[in-house]
């Protein structure tokens, strides 16, 4: 005898009426519960991997804002004034600087390199900046500089897959997937980890420095471009009308809903999630990507150009330098800015360009260097202003940098080449933090008088990643995913990190 039958038989149509308010009213409140990340999912067919969650512990920042300089910018020439390097410029550098180290392409015995700029003291906190620098004085006080970073890797595809992953190897999960693998997202219709490219091409290491690792698909991160479509093959078809997307979806969710429920495979899951948002993205993405509907004033304070397309760039054609009018990454700025303001928890901006090894035209560092800052300086200091007078500023955290430094010597691989550059340098770079938790005006950590060595509070990329997931309200040795039988971390598995309090607001 089956009693669910038994049961339904012996149910009055009296019954039914008394009952039934109380359910559908249980159903509403469970569904707005699960919606604001309080109640779990009761089944497969209710479960939704993006819904928002609570972090476990008091948060500083909702939101995180990155700004990855690929190729690595040279702190030498825009942070990290040495008047000793100066004094050595275009001298041999001393063998206790070679001996048993590696590099990417320095043979031999290099010539010591100082900076073409010169350096001044801004702000309250009288931090130094080089005169490439013209708008981001304006807020250098809400800025901590940090000099002391360090990393493992002197190669741009592991250290970028080291710094955005946290290992050197493709396969891990980045850190915008373990942030909405931890948070979830707060706007529905929208992906919770957005990426944006300028500069003509990826990082090195590609796409995987965005990806979702191990983590389940879901949390990967989505690239929007400004211009065209801004997320592909977001269309429909041809042929296919929106109503007949619907069906089809509702087809497919039915049949993988089965599926989950057999299974119980969370990429499944992940699929239903991942075929209803785009379907949901196909009104929310044009909406929140077009920044013509910004008023004049907001685009004239980052620098942006609604519609902008690059005329050509440097991985294309070598012989064509930087344009220091490229908006490609003033309206990225801008995006991102819009992008949080509608709920996206983590926004990754990647610009390609910062490598510069002087070996050709578009790596000399006193001609080319300016131009990239040029296309950030300004969009940079709208974006902390713009953040500020919207009330976001506080809760949303801003990281620029690149994956490692650049070295004190020159770079000698191309003797006969009339351009100025520096070679990869693992031991010391310098990032910017702002907003989110973080202790603006300061300026932590020192090196030594050539900027080779850290003399005061290292800092390497563990603790940075420790310190991004301890503002996001997460402890980074207990925020983990089981696989191939190990805990796995951002951190690492091993757990080799710390946070530095004097950073922290």
């Amino acid at each position: 005898m089956n009693l669910y039958e038994e049961y339904l038989k012996a149910v009055t149509r009296r019954h039914f009426f008394c009952q039934s308010g109380v359910g559908l009213g249980a159903v509403a409140l469970a569904a707005m519960l699960q919606r604001d990340g309080i109640a779990a999912p009761q089944s497969p067919r209710a479960a939704n991997p993006m819904a928002p969650k609570q972090p476990p512990l008091p948060a500083k920042a909702k939101h995180v804002i990155y700004l990855h300089m690929a190729g690595s910018p040279t702190q030498l020439d825009l942070f990290d004034y040495k008047p000793t390097l100066q004094k050595y410029n275009g001298k041999p550098c001393p063998k206790e600087y070679l001996e048993g180290k590696r590099f990417a392409f320095i043979q031999g015995v290099p010539n010591m390199l100082g900076t073409p700029f010169t350096f001044a003291k801004h702000g309250k906190s009288g931090a130094e900046l080089s005169e490439v620098w013209k708008f981001l004085p304006e807020v250098i006080d809400d800025i901590a500089i940090v000099k002391s970073m360090q990393t493992e890797q002197f190669n741009h595809a592991p250290a970028q897959l080291f710094l955005h992953t946290g290992t050197n190897l493709f396969g891990g999960a980045s850190l915008g997937s373990w942030t909405t693998y931890g948070l979830g997202s707060q706007n529905e219709d929208l992906p919770g980890f957005v990426v944006l490219t300028s500069g003509g091409k990826t990082p090195d290491a590609g796409k995987s420095v965005w990806g979702s690792g191990f983590l389940p698909s879901i949390y990967q991160g989505v690239q929007c471009r400004s211009p065209g479509d801004p997320v592909l093959f977001l269309s429909n078809p041809n042929g296919l009308d929106r109503a007949g997307r619907r069906e089809t979806l509702d087809a497919l969710k039915t049949l993988n809903e089965f599926q989950a429920e057999k299974l119980g495979d969370p990429e499944t899951i992940t699929r239903i999630a991942q075929y209803e948002l785009a379907y949901r993205m196909q009104m929310a993405v044009p909406e929140v990507m077009d920044i013509s509907k910004e008023p004049r004033h907001i685009l004239d304070l980052y620098g942006a150009k609604p519609g902008f397309v690059p005329e050509s760039d440097a991985a294309s054609d070598p012989r064509v330098v930087y344009k220091g009018t490229d908006a490609s990454l003033a309206n990225n700025c801008l995006l991102a800015r819009r992008l949080v303001e509608a709920g996206v928890r983590f926004v990754q901006l990647y610009d390609w360009g910062w490598d510069h090894h002087g070996v050709s035209p578009g790596e000399h560092i006193p001609t080319i260097l300016p131009i990239k800052v040029q296309q950030i300086d300004r969009a940079l200091t709208a974006l902390i202003k713009d953040l500020k007078q919207r009330g976001l500023f506080e809760e949303t955290l801003i990281i620029w940098g690149g994956e490692f430094g650049r070295t004190p010597m020159q770079q000698n691989n191309a003797p006969n080449q009339p351009y100025i550059g520096r070679d990869h340098h693992p031991y010391a770079f310098t990032m910017m933090l702002a907003g989110g938790g973080i202790k603006g005006g300061q300026t932590y950590g020192q090196t030594d008088d050539i900027g080779y060595y850290i003399t005061e509070n290292p800092m390497d990329v563990r603790d940075l990643q420790a310190t991004i997931l301890h503002l996001l309200g997460f402890d980074p040795f207990k925020l983990t995913y089981g696989f191939q039988g190990l805990d796995q971390r951002l951190i690492g598995a091993e757990g080799k990190a710390k946070l530095h309090p004097a950073l922290l607001a």
